[in-house]
């Protein structure tokens, strides 16, 4: 039978940021900086010359852990719940870097985070990790655009190491990103999104946390009227381990699916809706989310 202290480890290890714009074997087994499968279809088509506003929202929901092996741990009573709304805004330059639209972006996540393991509940609401940084984007055609970025990843969230519902992971992380995206109005539409995470040290704990590769997807059928249906999820596989005393044993993998949609028009106006289901974990929780993109014109 685990003590409370190695409960406490599990669960603290699991849970810190788990939401913070921002998954990666981070310290204990935790989740990453960044919310795996948050992005959908249109994800590497960069808006035209202008300032734009995003909204993100949605919910993820944890209810066990997996090891190195992908077995279940046995937390009494484990769940971590995570709201967020995520406002971002994008402006998009009339400079011309290489051929492709200069832009630069930032995130403002708000979280509302409750972990509850073994009889405990903790609460958090407030700002979790910004991200900002500069990106290139380029059309090749009406229906291919890509996007090249560097994001950084602040920790301006509150975080305490004994604290299961930590806003924020205290450390920096840099992402380079590529996004693509191809979007006929009538036939096959897909995107992909791929980052790779550089982890600083987490000064608290002494602990850096693998470097970690993963991709968000969505694949699905344009009806013509701006709606595309199909599936979407995402992949991660962490691709160096922690150091650190407080590092986990051995790399983590997730991979998710599930429904997804999108509604678009000339007009600006975008929505899109994903839900997805983990499986095949190792080494960080396992759960479901649910997330929504919208872009209001004006």
């Amino acid at each position: 039978m685990m003590n409370k202290e190695m409960v406490n480890k599990l669960i603290v290890g699991s849970c810190l940021g788990a939401l913070s714009f921002g998954a990666v074997a981070t310290e204990g087994g935790g989740l990453g900086i960044y919310p795996d499968g948050l992005e959908n279809f249109m994800s590497g088509a960069l808006p035209p010359q202008g300032v734009h506003v995003l909204v993100y929202g949605g919910n993820a929901h944890y209810d066990s852990v997996r090891d190195d092996k992908g077995d279940k741990i046995p937390i009494p009573g484990f769940s971590v719940n995570v709201n967020v709304l995520a406002p971002r805004f994008i402006w998009v330059t009339d400079q011309k870097v290489f051929g492709g639209d200069l832009a630069f972006h930032t995130i403002l996540p708000l979280l509302d985070v409750t972990a509850k393991a073994a009889g405990n509940k903790e609460t958090s609401r407030g700002l979790g990790d910004i991200t900002f940084g500069p990106a290139l984007g380029f059309h090749p055609s009406a229906d291919l655009h890509y996007v090249l970025g560097l994001d950084a990843y602040a920790p301006t969230g509150k975080y305490s190491k004994t604290d299961p519902s930590s806003l924020g992971k205290n450390y920096w992380v840099l992402q380079p990103v590529w996004a693509i995206s191809y979007i006929p109005p009538v036939g096959v539409n897909a995107d992909l999104k791929m980052m790779y995470d550089f982890n600083f040290r987490n000064n608290d704990t002494d602990t850096r946390s693998g470097q970690a590769f993963h991709a968000d997807y969505a694949v699905g059928w344009g009806f013509g009227n701006g709606w595309v249906a199909g599936i979407g999820g995402y992949g991660f596989m962490q691709t160096t381990n922690d150091s650190g005393p407080n590092s986990a044993q051995g790399k983590a993998q997730a991979f998710a699916v599930g429904p997804s949609i999108r509604y678009a028009n000339p007009q600006g106006w975008l929505f899109t809706a994903k839900w997805e289901k983990d499986f095949s974990v190792k080494n960080r929780p396992e759960g479901s989310q649910i997330y929504l993109k919208a872009s209001i014109p004006f």
